[in-house]
């Protein structure tokens, strides 16, 4: 959940919702096709008729793939020192998207693929006034 000194990394891409954490994007009425982040029109070719609404995925996921990054990313990233590895994984919903997503769990050595994971708001860094900036993660329990 966000507060007065936490700032999301991009508007418009999760919400803290009465449910819970959700990704926002859209959907084709027509098709069904999902979007993440939110689209203009239905890129599917065999969509007859582009109708997007607004729709919010997850929270909850399976793990399809990930990767650790153990050295520091080169700017623009950010990130807070010291440097800590973590992992990045593409994460099934079951709206039909794979998002890419940080994935953050007690001990990142023991993440395995397959398993379930479940949407997050949680920091990704302190900004240069000292707020928290924070974005979506998936976490393994």
């Amino acid at each position: 959940m966000t507060t007065s000194n936490q700032i999301p990394v991009a508007e418009g891409l999760f919400a803290e919702t009465a449910d819970g954490p959700r990704l926002l994007g859209s959907k084709c009425a027509t098709c069904e096709t999902p979007y993440f982040p939110k689209a203009a029109i239905c890129h599917n070719p065999n969509c007859s008729d582009s109708k997007l609404e607004d729709a919010e995925f997850g929270p909850n996921g399976t793990l399809w793939s990930y990767t650790v990054q153990y050295y520091p990313p080169p700017p623009p990233a950010k990130y807070d020192e010291p440097f800590e590895p973590y992992a990045l994984g593409l994460i099934d919903l079951p709206e039909g998207l794979r998002v890419l997503s940080k994935v953050t769990a007690d001990d990142i050595e023991a993440i395995e693929v397959g398993g379930n994971v479940q949407l997050v708001i949680e920091k990704l860094h302190t900004n240069a006034d000292g707020n928290e900036v924070v974005t979506f993660k998936f976490r393994q329990s």
